[in-house]
This record gives structure tokens, C-alpha cells and sequence, in this order.
């Protein structure tokens, strides 16, 4: 059984900064892309960045040059540092792998349970 566990959200004033993380576990045999979305009220769930398991990279136009994703394949785990945050910045965040089993013989989405972030002062 793969699970996706996500942490560090909170509340942060507006220009602050926020880690978030996400630890795959479970019998997993490898791990493809893995990537950070995010659900505001009202609104659909939006990529926010991904990261593929060579490393490259790709963000959102509203986040880049302020949010940056990295991933430690050692450990099965995404991060997601967010500088410079605004209100509009503001959702629930959630982790996504595509991985495979060790008791499957293709790859699936996986998700995280979702962790708030809201920017406001």
C-alpha cells in the first residue's frame, strides 16, 4: 500500500516564505513525475510545479521565479519552497506521484491528503 503524506503548510503573512513536503511510503518500486497542485475556493485544482525523476522542472507562469520544487529520489520526497507568498497564493496544496508498485506492473496517479496554506495578515 503507497501512500503520499504532506506537511509544512500554515498560516504566513503576506512576502513570507513556506516548505512543503511530501514522503512517499509504502512498497513502491519507482517513481516517475512527481508534482505540487492547488484547489482555492471556488476555483478548480491547478499545477502549481513539477518535477521529473531526471530533475526538470516546470512551473506554473503565477509562481515562477518565486516557488521552486526539488525532490530527494533517495528519500521519495517532494518539496516545495515558496517564496515572496501573496493572499492569491492562498489554497489547499496537494502531492502527486506517478509510481509504481512493487505488486503492479504500471504506473498510477497517487495523491496526497492536502495541506492549507493561506497568506494573509
Amino acid at each position: 500500500q503507497v501512500q503520499l503524506v504532506e506537511s509544512g503548510g500554515g498560516l504566513v503573512q503576506p512576502g513570507g516564505s513556506l516548505r512543503l513536503s511530501c514522503a512517499a511510503s509504502g512498497s513502491i518500486f519507482s517513481i516517475n513525475a512527481m508534482g505540487w497542485y492547488r484547489q482555492a475556493p471556488g476555483k478548480e485544482r491547478e499545477l502549481v510545479a513539477g518535477i521529473t525523476s531526471g530533475g526538470t522542472t516546470n512551473y506554473a507562469d503565477s509562481v515562477k521565479g518565486r516557488f521552486t520544487i526539488s525532490r530527494d529520489n533517495a528519500k521519495n520526497t517532494v518539496y516545495l519552497r515558496m517564496n515572496s507568498l501573496k493572499p492569491e497564493d492562498t489554497a489547499v496544496y496537494y502531492c502527486n506521484a506517478d509510481l509504481r508498485g512493487y505488486l503492479s506492473g504500471t504506473y498510477y496517479d497517487y495523491w496526497g491528503q492536502g495541506t492549507q496554506v493561506t497568506v494573509s495578515s
